[in-house]
C-alpha cells in the first residue's frame, strides 16, 4: 500500500510525493482526518489528487495513503429509495450520525449491512453457471425485485445454496469453478464507476420511452435505451421538464442525479419525490427511484463522481433486465467541474477554458446508454435512457458543453426562454428541436398506437413550421393580406400550440398523458384542418368555420379523464362533422 506526503493544495486538488507504487484512479485517504480522495494524474512519484470533500486547513507534510483500489460503488439490495451523494455515501444516515453537515472524513457503508434480506434461490445445487447468471431473488421494494446475480469472471457449479434471511455480506451460495476452487458468492458486489459494465450484444433502439408528456412522445420521442439533450438558459424550465420524465417515464428504475444544481431545487426534488404516486401502480414513486445529490456548494471534485456513480448503479439494475431512465441535472455543472480540476493540474485549456477531453468524456458518459443483452445464459435485456440538461450561459447553444453534447446524443429538446415568459410549458421549441429516433418508433407507434399516428405528426409539424413563415407575413402585411386557406393554418396551428403542445404539469390530470389520448387529441384538431380546408373550397365564411361550438370542448379535450376517451372524443369528432357539414350545406345557424 503506498503512502506518501502532501506537498501541495490548491482547492480540491492536492499533490502528494513517494506515491511512485500507486497506480491511476486509486482512491486514497488525505492526511489524519482521512477524507476521500482518488488519483488523476502521476508525475514521476508525485500523483495529483482531486479530494472529495473539503480541503480546508490541510498543509504540506500531512500524510497520504492509497487504498490500491479505484473508486467503486456497492451494488446490492438496500439502493433503491436511498439518497447519496456523489460518492454514495448515504445521506440520510450521515445526518443521524453527525447532523445536517457532513462531517469531514467520515466513513460510513453506502448499503446498511446490519439489514437481513430475504434471499429465495431460482438455482439449486449442481446446476453451471456464469457471469450475470441470476442465483436468486430479493424483493427490495414492493415494485422492485432484486436479482441477485453472478459476479464478473465466477463460472462454474453450484455447490450449495441457501433459502433463507442475510445481511449483503453474507454468503448466500458457493461456486466450484473449473479448477475446484470454492468462490463465496454474497448479495453484495463492487464496481468501478469509471469502468461500463459488460454485456453480450448491444441492440438498435426501436421502442419509445412513453413519458406521459405530449411534445417529447409524439413529436420528438426518445428511444428505451436512447439518448437526449434538454439545453435551455435559465428559467426556460429544464428542470420541470426533468422532473416530468422522472415521475412519468414508462422505466422500471429512476436514477436522478441532481450534479451541481441550486439546494433549493435539490430540496424540491427530496421532498416532492416522496410524496408522488407510481402511475401504474399507485405505491410511492421512491420505491422505484434513486437519487443522487451532489449540489452546487458541496466539493467541485464529488460533482465530477457524481455522474459515474449514477450511470454505474443503472447499468447494474439494467443487467437484471430491467429498463432505466437516467436523469442528470446538468451536464453543464459537471463539465465545469471538470475545467475547475483541469485549469488546477494546470492542462492546456480548450475552447472557453474547458479541457480538451471535454467530448470524449461526454461520450463515454452518454454511450454507457444503451438497449443490451445482459450478460447470463437467460438472455436478459436491459436498457438505460440517458437524459441530460445542459445549460448554456445566456441560453448560446453554440457553446462547448452543447455542441459537444449534441453531436453525441440523438434527441435534442431544444428549450426556449420566450415560450417560457409567454407562460408555454414544456417550452419545447418544434422549430429547432428533432429526433432522431422518430423514423425508428414510427413503426411502433403503428402497431401499438393507430396506423395513421406518425402521418398525424408529419402534418401537425407542417402545419407549425408553415405558421412559421406566414407570421412573417402578417407582421409585414398584416392579416387581410392572407388567404382562407393560410388563415386556416394559423389557426390549425394555433390549435396544435395551445391545445395539445401546452401541459400543465401542475394539473391532476393533465400532468400525464398516455399515448391514446395523445393520438386522439392530435386526431381531433387535425380533423378540423382537414375538414376546415375542404369547407373552404366551398366558399364557408372563415370566422363562422373558427367559432364552431365543438371548438372549446377541442380546448379543455386535456382535461379529459383516461377512463373516458374514447367515449368523449368520439362524441366530439361527430359534432365536429355535424357542424362543419352544416356550415357547407348553408344550415350554419341550426349548428
Amino acid at each position: 500500500m503506498s503512502k506518501g506526503t502532501i506537498v501541495k493544495v490548491s482547492g480540491p486538488l492536492v499533490v502528494a510525493e513517494g506515491m511512485r507504487d500507486a497506480n491511476m484512479f486509486d482512491v486514497v485517504r488525505v492526511s489524519k482526518e482521512r477524507l476521500v480522495g482518488e488519483i488523476i494524474e502521476m508525475r514521476d512519484d508525485k500523483a495529483s489528487i482531486q479530494v472529495y470533500e473539503e480541503t480546508a486547513g490541510l498543509g504540506p507534510g500531512e500524510p497520504v495513503e492509497s487504498t490500491g483500489m479505484p473508486l467503486s460503488v456497492e451494488l446490492g439490495p438496500g439502493i433503491i429509495e436511498h439518497i447519496f451523494d456523489g460518492i454514495q455515501r448515504p445521506l440520510v444516515k450521515i445526518r443521524e450520525m453527525t447532523g445536517s453537515n457532513i462531517t469531514r472524513g467520515i466513513e460510513v457503508d453506502s448499503i446498511d449491512r446490519d439489514v437481513k434480506w430475504d434471499f429465495k434461490p431460482v438455482k439449486k445445487p449442481g446446476d453451471i453457471v456464469e457471469n450475470g447468471d441470476i442465483i436468486g431473488t430479493v424483493q427490495e421494494t414492493v415494485l422492485v425485485e432484486h436479482r441477485i446475480m453472478i459476479p464478473f469472471g465466477v463460472n462454474g457449479t453450484i455447490k450449495s445454496i441457501e433459502e433463507g434471511s442475510f445481511t449483503v455480506d453474507d454468503t448466500v451460495a458457493i461456486i466450484e469453478d473449473a479448477d475446484g476452487n470454492d468462490v463465496k458468492v454474497s448479495m453484495l458486489q463492487k464496481w468501478p464507476v469509471r469502468k461500463q459494465r459488460p454485456y453480450k450484444r448491444k441492440y438498435t433502439p426501436t421502442e419509445p420511452l412513453v413519458t406521459g408528456q405530449r411534445n417529447v412522445d409524439t413529436m420528438f420521442p426518445i428511444a428505451k435505451g436512447g439518448t437526449a439533450a434538454i439545453p435551455g438558459p435559465f428559467g426556460s424550465g429544464k428542470t420541470v421538464v426533468q422532473h416530468q420524465l422522472a415521475k412519468w417515464s414508462a422505466a422500471d428504475i429512476v436514477v436522478y442525479i441532481g450534479c451541481g444544481e441550486r439546494g433549493n431545487e435539490m430540496t424540491d426534488v427530496l421532498m416532492e419525490f416522496p410524496e408522488l404516486k407510481d402511475p401504474r401502480s399507485g405505491e410511492p414513486l421512491m420505491k422505484r427511484t434513486v437519487l443522487i445529490a451532489n449540489t452546487s456548494d458541496m466539493p467541485v471534485a464529488a460533482r465530477e463522481a457524481s455522474v459515474y456513480t449514477g450511470i454505474t448503479i443503472a447499468e447494474y439494475y439494467r443487467d437484471m433486465g430491467y429498463d432505466v431512465a437516467l436523469i442528470a441535472d446538468s451536464t453543464s455543472r459537471w463539465a465545469e467541474a471538470l475545467r475547475e480540476m483541469s485549469a488546477r493540474l494546470e492542462e492546456m485549456p480548450g475552447e472557453e477554458g474547458f479541457p480538451a477531453y471535454l467530448g470524449s468524456r461526454l461520450a463515454q458518459f452518454y454511450e454507457r446508454a444503451g438497449k443490451v443483452m445482459a450478460l447470463g445464459s437467460e438472455g436478459r435485456m436491459g436498457s438505460i435512457s440517458a437524459i441530460g440538461a445542459v445549460s448554456p450561459p445566456g441560453g448560446d447553444l453554440s457553446e462547448p458543453v452543447t455542441q459537444a453534447t449534441l453531436r453525441i446524443v440523438k434527441v435534442f429538446w431544444g428549450l426556449d426562454s420566450q415560450l417560457a415568459y409567454a407562460r408555454h410549458f414544456p417550452a419545447i421549441n418544434w422549430l429547432i428541436s428533432y429526433s432522431l429516433y422518430s423514423d425508428r418508433i414510427a413503426k411502433w407507434a403503428e402497431e401499438n398506437v393507430a396506423k395513421d399516428m406518425p402521418k398525424l405528426k408529419a402534418d401537425a409539424m407542417r402545419v407549425l413550421q408553415e405558421e412559421a413563415s406566414l407570421k412573417e407575413v402578417v407582421r409585414l402585411v398584416g392579416m387581410d393580406a392572407l388567404s382562407k386557406g393560410e388563415r386556416l393554418t394559423l389557426e390549425a396551428a394555433r390549435s396544435i400550440r395551445e391545445d395539445f403542445l401546452y401541459q400543465d404539469a401542475m394539473h391532476e390530470i393533465d400532468t400525464y398523458c398516455a399515448p391514446e389520448k395523445q393520438y386522439r387529441m392530435l386526431s381531433i384538431i387535425m380533423k378540423f384542418y382537414y375538414m376546415g380546408r375542404e369547407a373552404i373550397t366551398e366558399d364557408v365564411d372563415i370566422e363562422k368555420l373558427f367559432d364552431i361550438p365543438v371548438r372549446e370542448k377541442v380546448g379543455r379535450a386535456r382535461f379529459i379523464d383516461q377512463a373516458k376517451i374514447k367515449e368523449k372524443f368520439t362524441k366530439m369528432e361527430q359534432e365536429m362533422e355535424e357542424q362543419i357539414k352544416a356550415l357547407v350545406s348553408g344550415g350554419e345557424d341550426n349548428a
